[in-house]
C-alpha cells in the first residue's frame, strides 16, 4: 500500500494515524515535496477520474482565477495538478490494483482490515 499526500496536511495525519493504528503497513509519498509525475497521474485519472481528483473545496482552487475554474477540463486538470499538487484531494492510496481518493475511516475499515 502506498499513501500520497502532503506532511502537514490534517486529512493526511488522520489517514496515516488510522493505518498505524490498525497496524496496515504502507508507505507515504509527500508529493508536495517528493513531487508527482505525469504517468501516475495518469493511471490514477483513469482508475478515480480527474473530477475525484481535483479537490473543488480547497484553498488551493478558490485561488484560482475564475477563468481557470469555469473553463476546466480533463487536460487543463491533469496540467493544473501536476503544477500545484495540493489542489490534489488528500490522501491518494495505492492498494493493489485500486486507487481510493480521500479518507473515510468506515469505508477504510472495511476496505484494508482484513
Amino acid at each position: 500500500m502506498k499513501l500520497y499526500g502532503i506532511r502537514n496536511c490534517d486529512t493526511v495525519k488522520k489517514a496515516r494515524k488510522w493505518l498505524d493504528d490498525a497496524g496496515i503497513n504502507y508507505e507515504f509519498h509527500d508529493f508536495k515535496k517528493d513531487g508527482l509525475d505525469t504517468d501516475r497521474l495518469s493511471r490514477w485519472e483513469q482508475t478515480a477520474s480527474w473530477e475525484v481528483l481535483l479537490n473543488r473545496r480547497g484553498t488551493t482552487w478558490r485561488k484560482l482565477p475564475d477563468e481557470v475554474r469555469d473553463n476546466i477540463s480533463p487536460q487543463s486538470a491533469h496540467d493544473l495538478m501536476l503544477d500545484n499538487p495540493s489542489i490534489i484531494k488528500r490522501p491518494v492510496v495505492e492498494h493493489g490494483d485500486t486507487v481510493s481518493v480521500g479518507f473515510n475511516a468506515g469505508e477504510w475499515a472495511e476496505r484494508f482490515k482484513h
